[in-house]
């Protein structure tokens, strides 16, 4: 089986025949409508099928039309020759006399032929500081299980935009049969899993949630679904990961194999409370630590009464995209050339779907806001925070031109640089959901519209400036899926940064994000939001283990730590190609054992980097690590680095100058982890084998 096949498999609609004397019409159903005339039926028949090719990539289009109403389904099926991934949506029309109502229009509903006794889905769920949680739940027989978030904006929290369905027991990251359905859409989302009463057919959907109320669509109007990404594997869940990765970075993410900076944010450093010299100060502090980037986080921008500041915090400029002139005499052209100056890129935090209700946009424009009619508005954020309404295509105009002014002018302003780096954070949902660009038959659709006009506002930044690279944030994770991704290089995967809670979040990203994707930052200790203390090495060995970066002033750290810190970065950067685009395999789990192992190889196998990152352990801990991804012909030195004093192979040694292959697979390399909070990071290069002397990176 292939999800080519499985994609093809066919589209379940409401009241399609099913040849079944016990239920003769479909009623668990991905495609539900209410036509013009009122009746619920569908009766799809295939009348074309067309098939293309472009940029390595083969798309069959298969053409739906009812036996009766003129209703069209036009369903597109996606593969590439370098990848096991398969897009699948539908796009959906109508010539009825009427508006039809879509009370379901899921992007993939089919069932899914695999003989098994045992159906379990993994999902990943969480909340602020929480995120990526790894669940997995049973499917009985005649039962459903269903995964909804209806934030409408920070979706990925309450259940991410993916899910793996596992068939049969013992599946393990190497073992099983896995189907993999992630959606490319940062809205509200659904997806189910259904057994009929005996077991014998399994009927899997994706799609956007429409629990709010029916989508009106007008004659003649097309409506697109989110795209639905599937994997299958029979070697268990690693491979749905790494096929996942690999999709990831050669078709959707803009800048895809590019290598991600070393970057110091801003926000934990300074918060609100900062002077052109304190952001110089940090620029001063990460570029002595090997840094390649900084990046002025939130509070920078608004005038007047409404000046983002250390009074007002975040009460008050959200909407006012100008420079607080207060703050920052000088402007960001300035500050973006100090930044040069010191070697450094240059990166902005904006929060663009949002407003305050004291700031000059709300004063302006109150009808600009989601408000439902006499209703009081629930804020957020310091009591004034509301959410733009991003289905009216003049909110978006507006909010476009003023940060695109405030891009020009940094670059006007500028003698030396530009703005390379974007942080997109967006800190709350849809509270109020009622949109005043919408008419009342229509207030349904916000929840589909607001999120296509985010990505339209996203896409339209993207053409203008695609050098530009982009963070998906949401108060933390809300922004973690493949939809934001299509235009931001990264997410920030929480703001919680406690290294211990991080292993687990982290590990949750994992299953289907790439660690590119995977902003992970060394902050201070204790830990701001946990209070917890770790050691710094531990801090960076799990920050390490995704996208290296800072969150904290370095005028806070000792002269030791600095040191530290420098040969750390030097460190990552050497093995940042194989983290960042290598092939991910997760060895041991954090939910089964008092310690994450996983390592990534690249695709050549000559290079790994392996972690090994313990919990809490009482006294000592050894374990065995095969690793996995190797050439098992190869010969490769293995080296223990960002060492923090105490060495962690089994022998006391750091560096094995030549081991095969096959033993670091078969046999394992024994390592012994001390206390709690202690870690391990291992550089794997190839030496000798494959027909070559030296590795590819030595060549």
């Amino acid at each position: 089986m292939t999800a080519l096949e499985i994609a093809m498999a066919g589209y379940l609609a409401f009241g399609q025949p099913t040849g079944n004397y016990y239920e003769t019409i479909t009623k668990h159903a991905g495609l539900q409508v209410i036509h013009a005339d009122g009746a619920v039926t569908l009766r799809l028949a295939e009348v074309g099928r067309e098939e293309s090719a472009a940029d390595g990539a083969k798309t069959i289009v298969v053409r739906l039309k009812d036996e009766h109403y003129p209703f069209e389904v036009a369903r597109y099926i996606k593969t590439w020759g370098d990848c096991a991934a398969v897009e699948t949506w539908a796009e959906i029309r109508h010539f009825e006399p009427g508006p039809v109502r879509l009370v379901r229009a899921d992007s993939f509903a089919s069932p899914v032929v695999v003989t098994s006794d045992v159906v379990r889905v993994l999902s990943l769920t969480g909340i602020a500081k929480n995120e990526a949680n790894v669940s997995r739940s049973s499917v009985g027989n005649g039962q459903s299980v269903e995964l909804v978030s209806s934030a409408g904006t920070r979706n990925a929290w309450e259940a991410n935009a993916s899910m793996m369905v596992e068939f049969g027991d013992g599946v393990d990251e190497e073992r099983g049969k896995v189907l993999g359905i992630a959606l490319e859409w940062p809205g509200n989302s659904c997806r189910r899993v259904r057994r009929n009463w005996d077991g014998s057919r399994t009927e899997v959907f994706a799609g956007i949630d429409m629990t709010t109320g029916p989508y009106t669509l007008d004659s003649g109007v097309t409506f697109t679904t989110p795209k639905a990404v599937l994997v299958w594997s029979e070697s268990g869940r690693g491979e749905v990961s790494r096929q996942y990765h690999r999709w990831a970075h050669r078709h959707l993410m803009p800048h895809g194999y590019d290598l991600h900076p070393v970057l110091l944010n801003s926000w934990e450093g300074s918060y609100f409370s900062f002077t052109e010299k304190t952001l110089t100060d940090m620029m001063d502090g990460v570029k002595e630590m090997g840094g390649e980037m900084f990046v002025l986080d939130d509070g920078w921008f608004g005038r007047g009464k409404y000046a983002r500041d250390e009074k007002n915090r975040d009460r008050t400029g959200l909407g006012d995209w100008c420079v607080n002139t207060n703050k920052l005499p000088h402007g960001l052209g300035w500050l973006a050339d100090e930044a040069e100056r010191r070697g450094l890129k240059f990166g902005l935090w904006i929060e663009p779907e949002m407003a305050n209700t004291k700031s000059w946009l709300a004063e302006a424009h109150p009808g600009w806001i989601l408000r439902e009619e006499g209703r009081d508005l629930v804020k957020g954020r310091g009591k004034t925070q509301v959410t733009l309404d991003f289905c009216n295509p003049a909110v978006r105009d507006s909010i476009f031109n003023q940060l695109d002014k405030v891009y020009d002018d940094l670059i006007l302003n500028s003698q030396l640089s530009t703005l390379n780096y974007i942080k997109w954070d967006c800190n709350a949902n849809i509270w109020n959901p009622g949109s005043p660009h919408l008419a009342a038959d229509r207030q349904p659709n916000l929840w589909y519209d607001y999120s296509k006009g985010y990505l339209e506002l996203m896409a339209r930044f993207a053409a203008k400036r695609p050098h530009i690279m982009t963070q998906a944030c949401a108060s933390g994770g809300g922004r973690m899926d493949f939809g934001s991704l299509r235009y931001a290089d990264e997410f920030w995967p929480s703001d919680c940064t406690d290294p211990y809670r991080r292993i687990f979040i982290q590990w949750g990203c994992s299953q289907f994000y790439p660690a590119s994707a995977m902003a992970c930052h060394v902050t201070a200790s204790p830990n701001h939001q946990t209070k917890r203390e770790t050691p710094l090495k531990y801090r960076f060995d799990v920050a390490m283990s995704g996208r290296l970066g800072f969150e904290l002033h370095p005028k806070d750290m000792t002269a030791e730590e600095i040191a530290f810190a420098k040969a750390a970065v030097a460190d990552y950067k050497r093995i940042r190609p194989v983290v960042q685009r290598g092939d991910l395999y997760r060895l041991v789990s954090p939910y089964e054992k008092p310690l994450a192992a996983l390592m990534y190889a690249s695709e050549a196998k000559d290079a790994a980097a392996l972690f090994a990152l313990g919990l809490k352990i009482d006294g000592e801990r050894t374990e065995t690590l095969k690793l996995r991804g190797l050439d098992t012909d190869a010969r490769y030195s293995v080296c223990e680095i960002n060492c923090g004093g105490r060495l962690h192979l089994v022998g006391g040694a750091r560096f094995i100058a030549s081991v095969a292959g096959r033993d670091l697979m078969e046999r394992g390399l024994d390592i012994t982890l001390f206390g709690d909070y202690d870690s391990a990071v291992f550089e794997v290069r190839r030496v000798c084998g494959g027909g070559c002397g030296a590795s590819e990176a030595e060549r």
